[in-house]
């Protein structure tokens, strides 16, 4: 029965970070770390990496945190937390680095239709280069519409 509850912290928490990076690309990336995240929605950045990327890490801390009091002094819930955290971490990287913005050329030329809607959403993000009057802020739940053009 414990594994099962593991199995339901660990997903509630991967669904949970969906809300959790929306809010913080609206009103921290958007706001006052936007220094940060700046150079992401300028055209063609020169370098491989951006300063956004300092997100990652700031990302991974609470998820290494987590994994650490979650195996002392015995493994328990927070380790499950940690996993859910993590296991987003590489949806998120799977997706937004690879999928949108084409960092490595794995997905290229996908056909799915879930994957377009969520690539046709963040192009509609970065249409704007400022931090005013963004739109959609998630990843993975973005609004209907940019998936019910790709089903005809």
């Amino acid at each position: 029965m414990q594994i099962l509850l593991y199995i339901v912290v660990t997903i509630l928490t991967f669904t949970i970070m969906e809300l959790v990076t929306w809010l913080t690309h609206k009103y921290v990336m958007h706001g006052f770390l936007w220094y940060l995240h700046e150079d992401h929605h300028q055209p063609k950045y020169p370098h491989v990496f951006e300063k956004n990327d300092a997100f990652f890490v700031i990302f991974a801390i609470p998820s290494i945190i987590l994994f650490y009091f979650g195996i002392h002094p015995n493994l328990n819930v927070l380790f499950f937390i940690g996993l859910g955290i993590l296991l987003y971490g590489i949806a998120y990287f799977l997706i937004h680095d690879v999928l949108i913005h084409q960092r490595f050329k794995w997905f290229k030329n996908t056909k799915n239709k879930f994957l377009l809607g969520l690539r046709k959403a963040h192009k509609v993000h970065h249409k704007h280069l400022g931090k005013e009057e963004g739109e959609c802020f998630g990843m993975l739940f973005v609004p209907k519409k940019y998936h019910e053009q790709y089903k005809k």
